[in-house]
């Protein structure tokens, strides 16, 4: 069982949503909508480094992610060993669980690669809730829908070369997970490794080193342990929009 401990009390959340990534769930919600899910007297709950999610089939929470990056694999084919998965990160403001508000014994495998803040709420409760405040249900597909066709673009161009592939991932975490350093000019992505990186792209990991290598040839980006130091997020870009 994963060591968890409450963090936030619903009075230290209710400020800083509105700072979360463009398009996410907890951005596109107003001051008033995120008020009145936090009436419900939600807690943040903080999970290490390599923790999962308690997101098996006999859990019920859909989860808000207040801080940190998660990998999420889903295997379509089946949980057995050396199944195929499709592999995606998810960070903050993301809403993740939620196929459980249509399907409540519904899993996914959920690791924290950082030390993730994560607020639970009861499915039936959220789905009470979607019922009640029409503009939080808006604000959920919105963000769904928002989150399905930056996929489309991030993990599912499969036949474009791995270096655009692998700048488009990149430029995606620089944005939606990534900690700027204004006195550098540089970003930090901190949590996915090599490994991650070629897991989610469905490369090899000696290709996606290649393409790394690459980009830091030109100093566009640094590969660290766990960490990806994005000198030039311009550059990424140029490189993924090609893509």
């Amino acid at each position: 069982m994963p060591s968890t401990a409450d963090t936030n009390r619903p009075t230290d959340l209710l400020m800083g949503h509105e700072e979360k990534p463009a398009g996410s769930f907890l951005r596109r919600l107003s001051a008033e909508d995120w008020r009145f899910l936090l009436e419900d007297d939600l807690r943040g709950r903080s999970f290490g480094q390599d923790e999962y999610l308690p997101m098996e089939s006999d859990d019920r929470n859909v989860y808000m992610i207040w801080d940190g990056v998660v990998r999420q694999d889903r295997f379509p084919l089946g949980d057995w060993d050396g199944a195929p998965a499709v592999t995606r990160f998810r960070g903050a403001g993301q809403l993740v669980g939620e196929a459980k508000l249509i399907t409540p014994d519904s899993a996914v495998r959920t690791r924290c690669l950082t030390r993730t803040v994560v607020i639970p709420c009861r499915a039936r409760r959220f789905n009470v809730l979607l019922s009640n405040r029409p503009r939080i249900k808006l604000a959920l597909l919105r963000s769904l829908e928002d989150r399905n066709r930056s996929d489309e673009l991030v993990y599912t161009l499969t036949t474009r070369p791995p270096l655009e592939r692998t700048s488009t991932l990149l430029a995606h975490l620089a944005d939606t997970a990534g900690s700027p350093d204004p006195r550098t000019g540089s970003t930090t992505i901190t949590g996915p490794g090599q490994k991650d990186i070629a897991a989610a792209l469905q490369l090899a990991v000696s290709t996606t080193e290649n393409a790394l290598r690459t980009l830091r040839y030109h100093g566009i980006v640094e590969a660290r342990y766990r960490k990806f130091l994005v000198h030039d997020v311009d550059a990424l870009r140029h490189l993924a929009a090609a893509a």
